[in-house]
């Protein structure tokens, strides 16, 4: 139905004032070209800066701070698009928005990067020391860590890059030290040897969250273990045990059996001999072991397993590390020292078999935790750690939840939030790193003689001088001290986000007093541990309230085949490259519009041959289809009638333009309640719909005639035009803002266009347009609605007939609905003009029954009947013989699908999907088969 556009701009392009309304736009959209105009405009005029004075409702988002070493991907475009569709919506309310970015550090990334340049130059980081590698650190990021910024720019960001924040910035330094300092001052802070998630790779400690499991193929081993007296009354003589990691058998303390197992009742006490080390363990009784999983008992390494750890606390048993932190065995592995934990794996079965231990080996799926960073198995090991006691954090969390804080969108997460604060462990916060925040204690090394050992005592300060005098005051004036080599966990200072970058712990910040707490945050589910909980304990801690209103939790965006995109799987789709090709307007308004509810996935079509997509193609086409229509309302208008618009008559207004004014301020007040309540692809369909369906296709086709009094169709007086003129103009503007938060180039441009205003005057500072209730009208709508399908009706009539184009035919509408039959007729020349109709009546049923029968084609849509007088136009034996056909068609479809659906075989056997569809296929036949033999016998 786009054919009216082309044909007006044609007719029309010929009056000089129609050419020069049209030059303020350029025949072609240029999406490109377009978004970087803007970009500069906003950032040069300092568009998006907000005054913490000034008047207005705070609003504010802090964007989740991507990591440095990153480049945009499809995540970050689709939170992008939803985050800045939410402040541009808010700002348009008037309110003092917000919206602060910034990015990571990203601990473990930055230093895996710098460590590979260095193994490439043959260096260590001990070899170049500490200052040089933080010197090569702060290069990297100058050179190469603002390429995430510029791309995040791209997608037309409308926050203040002014107050752009960085992780390891000075001031977002100054508060994580601070955190820690406090949180230790009030026991929520400790140092201690606890079993940790070891990362090989990175020589790190990682927390619980930074741990993925993964299903992998390995092995079950079972070992005698042998009573270390000999052969029991009974003729007992060993234990079975049962492991998948041989190697850390090395460092058995003991085996465990539940009290509840008679099996082994009568060996608790006794000891065995631990094979190939000779130590001997006892036997123990716990609850922890399942007396129905393996041979029911258990080795315990303490040193090595997490459950076993804990049996070791309970039995105080020793704690024997077999393993170095590079994941080579150590001295306690006797023979088996320096082999690779893998090398020693294979290395201790091949001993236990010679020596008649191995029993058997079983093939064994299970779950094994990698390093999220390194991407290796993580070992469970023994280690000095700064801990966080995170139950007193919890605590005051859960009480705020219970008042409804914050809020969860959609809410089926708040018990995900729930339930993890309420089963937590303490969080292992330091880093074997150097690159982060270094942890703010100092050890009294010259209380250990200058060296850090376990029992080296410490002080935690805000700085080296105020550590210096806190040691001289316990140990004397002649200390020494030195500063810990640990860097805290990234997730420390990203859990302080919210009000660090608002200028805390200065608790007189204009920017903290203004928007702090923070309006929402928008995030994925796959985050709520890592920084969600993490946010709101710090935030509760730090300042009493919690760090946001709403958390706005999104899923995720899927490949072509519904698969989560990842770096690993290798099906990514570069949203640069869709940039490139459709725009950036194009993508966001694509990306959104897929969503079908709150924290709903979406799935992103994509052709990976052409780096093409057809769902943000199609939104190129949406953008590509309001320029059109705009250039064809200034050609209409003409620029230099723009500011001569006047006040709409509503006395004036002729039915259509009743319609359409209806529409817009039901639009309006349902765009606005979706993007209040967070129905951002809900809010960019009733747009599309709205702009596509009752705005393009429809009402320019109306008013097209009315515009131009010229054409030799007009039907319009000065007056009426200028009516219409108005009427689009109004329905143009405010459709722009509405939009603008979804596409804000495209508006931005269109608008200045439209209106002729100066470039440092923006759309996306414009106020919301108010709804307009007195133009509501639910029953003309509705009316609307037949309208429409009463010419659709007529246009497929004509299709069926074979009528050319220019052939005219005159219809005739039967109704008993008084309402549609007012309509119909008050719309007489609008229909005729689009259906091409040589004349038109609307009659009743009892009308119509008083009229000669006449040969034509009918069809029936609601509560209408339309009729085709067609004698004399067609050939109509033609016509019979091509309905006789489509009937046989659809005949030889019924039996062949009934026939299908017949057979219980298929029915039971085939997946439900292809059954259901065969039943959609057979009620689709049998209506185009009803639907020929109605045409078929109004011929008759």
């Amino acid at each position: 139905m786009t054919w009216f556009i082309c044909f007006v701009l044609t007719e029309l392009s010929s009056t000089s004032n129609s050419l020069k309304g049209a030059a303020a736009l350029p025949k072609i959209y240029d999406p490109l070209g377009t978004e970087h105009r803007w970009q500069k405009a906003w950032e040069r005029t300092g568009c998006f800066q907000p005054d913490p004075n000034a008047m207005g409702e705070p609003f504010s988002v802090v964007i989740p701070p991507p990591n440095v070493t990153g480049l945009l991907h499809m995540g970050h475009a689709f939170n992008t698009a939803l985050i800045d569709t939410i402040v541009r919506f808010q700002r348009l309310q008037g309110k003092n928005v917000l919206c602060l970015p910034g990015t990571d550090h990203a601990s473990i990334a930055v230093q895996s990067i710098l460590e590979q340049q260095l193994r490439q130059e043959g260096l260590t980081r001990d070899e170049i020391g500490r200052e040089a590698f933080l010197e090569r650190a702060w290069s990297w990021k100058e050179e190469s860590g603002g390429r995430i910024v510029d791309q995040l720019r791209r997608l037309g960001y409308s926050v203040d890059w002014r107050r752009q924040c960085f992780t390891l910035d000075e001031k977002l330094s100054w508060a994580v030290s601070e955190a820690f300092v406090r949180l230790h001052q009030q026991g929520l802070i400790y140092r201690g040897e606890y079993l940790v998630n070891w990362c090989p790779a990175s020589g790190s400690a990682v927390s619980d969250l930074e741990v993925e499991m993964k299903e992998v193929d390995g092995f079950l081993w079972h070992f005698r273990y042998p009573l270390t007296h000999g052969a029991l009354a009974d003729g007992t003589t060993h234990l079975e045990v049962a492991t998948t990691r041989p190697e850390t058998m090395l460092g058995d303390v003991a085996v465990a059996v539940n009290p509840d197992d008679q099996r082994f009742h009568h060996l608790v006490g006794q000891t065995l001999t631990l094979p190939l080390v000779g130590r001997e363990i006892p036997i123990i009784a716990d609850l922890h072991v399942d007396q129905e999983f393996g041979t029911g008992c258990v080795k315990v390494t303490p040193a090595h397993d997490p459950n076993d750890f804990l049996i070791g606390q309970r039995h105080d048993l020793p704690q024997i590390t077999v393993m170095n932190k590079n994941g080579t065995m150590n001295h306690h592995a006797g023979r088996f020292e320096g082999l690779d934990r893998f090398e020693a794996r294979n290395a201790v079965v091949e001993a236990l078999e010679v020596e008649g231990c191995l029993v058997k080996v079983e093939p064994h799926t299970h779950s094994v935790p990698y390093s999220d960073r390194g991407k290796v198995p993580v070992e469970p090991l023994l280690s000095t750690q700064w801990f966080v006691r995170m139950e007193p954090l919890a605590s005051r969390c859960r009480s705020h939840l219970a008042k409804g804080e914050p809020r969860f969108v959609p809410d089926r997460w708040e018990k995900v939030y729930r339930d993890w604060l309420t089963d937590i462990h303490d969080w292992c916060i330091s880093r074997q790193l150097w690159w982060g925040h270094r942890i703010p204690a100092w050890f009294v090394v010259s209380e250990t003689a200058d060296k850090v050992t376990n029992n080296t005592p410490y002080v935690v300060a805000r700085s080296e001088e105020d550590a210096l005098v806190q040691a001289r005051k316990k140990f004397g004036t002649s200390v020494k001290i030195q500063q810990d080599d640990d860097v805290l966990d990234t997730w420390f200072s990203s859990g302080l986000w919210p009000f660090s970058t608002l200028g805390w712990p200065d608790e007189g910040n204009a920017d903290l007093e203004r928007w702090y707490p923070t309006s929402t945050l928008v995030t994925g589910f796959d985050i709520i541990f890592f920084w969600v909980a993490r946010m709101t304990m710090m935030a509760g801690a730090f300042t009493g309230k919690m760090p946001f209103a709403d958390v706005y939790i999104h899923g995720l965006v899927r490949d072509e085949q519904n698969r989560k995109m990842s770096k690993s799987s290798g099906n990514g789709i570069d949203p640069l490259l869709l940039i490139d090709r459709y725009g950036t307007d194009a993508l966001r308004f694509a990306l959104v519009r897929e969503v079908a509810g709150a924290g709903q996935d979406i799935r992103l079509d994509y052709d990976r041959a052409s780096d093409t997509s057809l769902t943000v193609e199609a939104a190129r086409n949406f953008a590509n289809k309001l320029w059109n229509a705009t250039r064809f309302a200034l050609i209409n208008i003409g620029s230099e009638n723009i500011s001569n618009t006047g006040d709409i008559n509503s006395s004036s207004l002729q039915l259509t333009d009743r319609w359409i004014l209806s529409r817009l301020a039901r639009v309006n007040r349902e765009t606005s309640s979706r993007y209040y309540d967070y129905g951002l692809g809900e809010a960019a369909k009733g747009l599309y719909e709205f702009a596509w369906n009752d705005l393009c296709d429809w009402y320019l086709e109306f008013i097209k005639r009315r515009l131009n009094l010229e054409s030799k169709t007009a039907q319009s007086s000065v007056a009426d035009r200028d009516i219409a003129r108005n009427v689009l103009l109004k329905v143009l503007n405010d459709l722009f803002i509405m939009l603008n938060p979804l596409m804000p180039h495209l508006t931005e441009e269109l608008w200045h266009g439209l209106n002729g205003v100066s470039e440092d005057t923006f759309l996306a500072l414009q106020s919301w347009p108010s709804v307009e209730v007195d133009h509501l009208d639910s029953e003309l709508e509705a009316s609307f609605s037949e309208l429409f399908d009463s010419i659709r009706l007529v246009r497929n009539l004509r299709a069926v007939a074979g009528l050319k184009p220019s052939q005219s035919v005159p219809v005739r509408f039967i109704t008993s609905k008084e309402s549609l039959a007012v309509t119909l007729d008050k719309a007489k020349s609008d229909i005729q003009a689009l259906t091409r109709a040589s004349a038109l009546e609307v009659l009743n049923p009892k009308q119509a029954s008083s009229l000669p029968s006449v040969k034509g084609l009918a069809g029936v849509s609601g509560e209408l009947e339309v009729l085709l007088p067609i004698e004399g136009l067609v050939d109509l034996d033609a016509l019979k013989d091509r309905l006789q056909k489509d009937i046989g068609k659809a005949e030889k479809e019924i039996v062949t699908l009934s026939g299908r659906l017949a057979n219980t075989n298929f029915v039971n056997k085939a997946p439900e999907s292809v059954v259901s569809e065969c039943k959609l296929k057979l009620a689709e036949a049998e209506s185009q088969a009803d639907l020929a033999r109605n045409r078929l016998a109004g011929l008759a």
